[in-house]
């Protein structure tokens, strides 16, 4: 897999092949024909793996969290983190997403997602909790977890943001403008 993310991070997914992936990985390309179909194959693979690996670092951080405020701010400051930590599998999510196609030719980016994000599910489990405890005040919780996730994917996507302001610092203001959009105010 880690050579499967090595070529699309270096050359892209549609000059990715089997072949160009055991060059990366030192192996035969018959012996990736061996544990994958073709090349969607392993790619479909490897878009799981990428999801359920970034989840299970997010996740991990918010349930170390007690309070709502606490987790959501775990949550933007680990999915932040994460984006930092290993960008060339957020490169490869990517180009999975916005180059792959279904047998039928449908591109994933406009696919009905049977499943649910489960990052996004825990972000509105986070923003429900806190609404019913009382800590957060009246917006659609839907239309907040599309939000905080837009912003903390864009600074993965925008290169003249992440050279103007560190990680730490759009960490830090993110959460700063989220605390305050979510904040209940005080007529309720």
């Amino acid at each position: 897999m880690q050579a499967a993310i090595r070529t699309l991070d270096e050359i892209g997914y549609a000059r990715a092949s089997l072949a160009q992936i055991a060059k990366r990985a030192g192996i035969s390309t018959a012996l990736i024909s061996y544990h994958f179909a073709d090349k969607l194959d392993l790619m479909n693979h490897l878009l799981i793996n990428l999801l359920q690996s970034t989840s299970r670092y997010v996740t991990e951080r918010v349930n170390r969290e007690q309070t709502p405020e606490q987790k959501l701010n775990a949550f933007i400051r680990a999915s932040l983190e994460y984006l930092r930590d290993h960008p060339d599998r957020s490169i490869a999510l990517i180009e999975i997403i916005f180059h792959a196609r279904t047998p039928d030719n449908v591109p994933y980016y406009r696919m009905d997602d049977e499943d649910e994000d489960p990052l996004l599910q825990l972000l509105r489990n986070i923003l429900r909790e806190g609404q019913q405890q009382g800590v957060f005040g009246d917006f659609h919780p839907d239309a907040m977890a599309h939000f905080i996730q837009g912003a903390i994917n864009e600074y993965m996507l925008d290169n003249s943001m992440a050279r103007r302001l560190d990680l730490d610092t759009y960490s830090d203001e993110l959460i700063r403008i989220v605390n305050r959009a979510v904040k209940k105010n005080s007529r309720g």
